[in-house]
C-alpha cells in the first residue's frame, strides 16, 4: 500500500527548505528504486518502520530493519529496494534548499547514506505531522511545510548514529528509556551504579552512552533538572524562603545551591525571583 503527497517546487523561495514529495509505502514487497547518478535532484530521508529490505553501497548490499534510515544528497546513486519475505514499512520524504548542502556536510551527512536512529518515535511523529499537513493543505501553508519539514530533519539529525554503530542503539534507547524517571526524581541522591543497573549497562558504559544519548553527563543532566525545578518552585512558591528551595530541588546545603545557581543562571536565586516578577509588572 502507497500514501504520498507530490508538491510543486520553487526556486529562489526564501526557506532554509522545503518538501517536494512525502510518503509512507507498506506491505510492498515489490518496492524497488534504482536512479542512475545524476538523475534525482532532491535530498531524501527512507526511515524503516518494520520488516525488512536493501541498499546497495560501496559495493556492498546493506540489510535494513526497523529504525534504520538513509539519507542521500542530490544527484546520487541510489539503489533500494523491500524484502519479499519480510516487506519494509518505510516512511520517506524528499526536500530541497540551497543551504542544505553546508548544513548537512558540517554535521557529517556527506560520509555515508547509510544511518540507524536512537529512537524511532520522535522522528516517526514530526513525519506523521508533515505527512498530515502535505495531505490536508497540500502546499497553500508553505510557511508551516517549511517548518515541519525542519522538524522531520532536526529529528533526523538529533537521533541518528551510523549504522555501523548499531549494537549501541539498543543500549541508547534504554538511556532515552530512562531519561523521564531521571528527571523526576533529580532531587534524590544520584547513585551512578543504581542508574547503570536500570539501563542493564556497567556504570563506565553507561556514563559513555549517556554522553552519546543527550551530549551532556549524567551529572550535568541531573543538576540541569535541578535547576528547572529550583527556578519553578522559587516561582511558584513565592513565600518560600531559599533554603527550602534548595532542599526540595535537592541541595543539601543553602550554600551550594546558591553556588549551582549562580554558575547557570549568571545571579541568585533571589535576584533571579525578583528578577521575573519585576518583568511582569
Amino acid at each position: 500500500m502507497r500514501q504520498h503527497v507530490m508538491l510543486p517546487t520553487w526556486s529562489g523561495h526564501p526557506y532554509l527548505m522545503l518538501p517536494e514529495s512525502v510518503g509512507w509505502y507498506w506491505e510492498e514487497p515489490d518496492h524497488v528504486v534504482e536512479r542512475p547518478e545524476g538523475t534525482w535532484q532532491t535530498y531524501s530521508i527512507h526511515v524503516i518502520m518494520s520488516g525488512k529490505g536493501f541498499l546497495e553501497y560501496g559495493g556492498k548490499v546493506h540489510t535494513l530493519q526497523r529504525g534504520d534510515a538513509f539519507l542521500y544528497y542530490p544527484n546520487r546513486e541510489q539503489k533500494y529496494y523491500s524484502s519479499r519475505e519480510e516487506p519494509w514499512s518505510v516512511r520517506w520524504v524528499h526536500f530541497y534548499g540551497p543551504e542544505l548542502h553546508a548544513f548537512l556536510t558540517e554535521r557529517g551527512f556527506h560520509v555515508s547514506p547509510l544511518w540507524t536512529l536512537k529512537q524511532v518515535k520522535p522522528w516517526e511523529e514530526a513525519h506523521e505531522e508533515l505527512m498530515q499537513e502535505c495531505l490536508a493543505h497540500n502546499f497553500t501553508h508553505v510557511t508551516r511545510l517549511s517548518g515541519l519539514v525542519y522538524w522531520v530533519l532536526a529529528e533526523f539529525i538529533n537521533q541518528s548514529i551510523p549504522l555501523t554503530a548499531s549494537k549501541s542503539a539498543e543500549a541508547l534507547e534504554r538511556i532515552h528509556q530512562i531519561l523521564p524517571l531521571m528527571r523526576r526524581r533529580a532531587a534524590e541522591p544520584f547513585i551512578l551504579e543504581e542508574w547503570a543497573a536500570e539501563a542493564q549497562v556497567s556504570p563506565y558504559y553507561f556514563c559513555k552512552l549517556f554522553k552519546k544519548a543527550t551530549q551532556m553527563t549524567p551529572s550535568t543532566f541531573m543538576t540541569t533538572c535541578r535547576m528547572q525545578m529550583a527556578k519553578q518552585l522559587l516561582l511558584e512558591k513565592a513565600d518560600w524562603p531559599v533554603s527550602r528551595v534548595a532542599e526540595q530541588a535537592g541541595y543539601a546545603t543553602i550554600s551550594y545551591f546558591h553556588r549551582k545557581f549562580q554558575e547557570h543562571e549568571g545571579m541568585t536565586p533571589l535576584e533571579f525571583r525578583t528578577l521575573f516578577w519585576n518583568r511582569l509588572g
